[in-house]
């Protein structure tokens, strides 16, 4: 099973709690499936601020709350693919995924994809889809980067963001 994630975030002014996010996640079973076999969305109250450096401490309590969904309702993931970075140079500073890898356990792999280049980004795959002359950036822990580079390339869809990653964020900024 693979889980893609995502999540936006809202403030709400009138809202005592102060932001919220919606976590979305998809399930799906095979690199190349077009469409989901489920779908989470979960309301997270509360939020930590953004503190820069320090972005993991705001998304990784979401990204926990929507995979405990996933897990409750259809069994625990093998992979999850988050949008962002997992290691933030070469020498391996943890990004949000590195942090997500390590809350769960270390035992399920997870893969980093990023539309934009951060500080250059040699350490990450690049990946070109479709027409699109601008990659992705994939970074993986628990697995060999390369193997998730390939992987994030044979994902459905036409354009440089594959379909089940564009759906997902969707489903996020969507939800009410």
């Amino acid at each position: 099973m693979i889980v893609c994630t995502d999540v936006d975030y809202r403030t709400d002014p009138d809202d005592c709690a102060g932001d919220s996010a919606r976590a979305a996640a998809l399930l799906f079973t095979e690199w190349s499936a077009a469409a989901p076999v489920g779908e989470w969305v979960e309301r997270i109250d509360g939020v930590e601020p953004y503190l820069p450096g320090e972005f993991f401490r705001r998304e990784l309590p979401c990204l926990l709350a929507v995979l405990e969904e996933v897990t409750r309702n259809a069994g625990p993931p093998e992979l999850v693919v988050i949008d962002g970075y997992v290691t933030l140079d070469a020498a391996g500073t943890p990004g949000l995924g590195a942090h997500l890898y390590q809350a769960l356990g270390r035992e399920v792999a997870v893969i980093g994809v990023a539309k934009t280049a951060y500080r250059g980004s040699p350490h990450a795959e690049a990946v070109c889809r479709g027409d699109s002359r601008s990659p992705l950036y994939v970074t993986a822990a628990g697995m060999e980067v390369r193997e998730a580079a390939r992987a994030v390339q044979t994902m459905a869809g036409p354009n440089r963001l594959p379909t089940l990653l564009k759906r997902v964020d969707q489903l996020c900024r969507q939800a009410r």
